[in-house]
């Protein structure tokens, strides 16, 4: 079983989207992942988020969730910002499920996640991808705050689970986009490249991007 694409469940999650963000200055990363997320008809829709964070693109994953039937769930670090992310949710109309912990520790309870945005930026990122528990019928990884430079694909493996297809987009702060293929898919990369590491300054994990 894969991924299908919705065009109709995209377009209304994206024009759903655009009204709960109207609050905000910036939405255009919101409602892109908003469409992406209701258009693949993502079950289980994951996000890690931090303090002092922008809220816009959780909304529009709490749209997309509305849309495709799923569960939405916030993965934070503390309870300062557990409350933080809600009380910022509340604001705009929204809620989402939070599980407060360590990425390894709160993905154990998330099983068959096919929606997961993460932070570019953040030390753990690698920790993240690593515990994330994907489903087998294939996933998106949403990669906020993303440079160009960073990193224009990347080949990742969890078990069977690989990399098909990735793209960067100029959209808000930068997108990195990953298509995660179904258990029985096979990862086909072509093209000249050049590999850049990206290490958990903490605990010194390595996580290789193909460029």
């Amino acid at each position: 079983m894969k991924l299908i694409w919705s065009p109709e469940t995209a377009s209304k999650a994206l024009i759903d989207t655009v009204k709960s963000c109207e609050i905000f200055n910036e939405s255009s990363a919101a409602e892109l992942v908003s469409a992406m997320a209701a258009g693949w008809n993502a079950q289980v829709v994951v996000e890690t988020w931090r303090r002092g964070g922008a809220i816009a693109a959780s909304v529009g994953l709490a749209v997309a969730a509305r849309h495709s039937g799923g569960r939405h769930v916030c993965v934070v670090a503390d309870e300062e910002s557990r409350a933080e992310y809600v009380k910022g949710m509340r604001e705009s109309g929204r809620a989402a499920e939070v599980v407060v912990g360590r990425p390894e520790e709160a993905m154990e309870g998330l099983e068959g996640i096919d929606f997961l945005v993460v932070d570019w930026r953040r030390n753990d990122l690698a920790r993240i991808l690593r515990a994330a528990r994907l489903g087998r019928r294939g996933a998106v990884v949403v990669c906020k705050n993303a440079s160009s430079d960073a990193a224009d694909d990347f080949r990742w493996r969890q078990g069977k689970l690989r990399i098909v297809r990735s793209v960067f987009l100029p959209v808000g702060n930068g997108l990195h986009i990953a298509h995660v293929g179904a258990a029985s898919g096979a990862a086909v990369v072509t093209g000249r490249s050049r590999w850049i590491k990206h290490i958990d300054s903490q605990s010194g994990e390595e996580m290789v991007f193909r460029r």
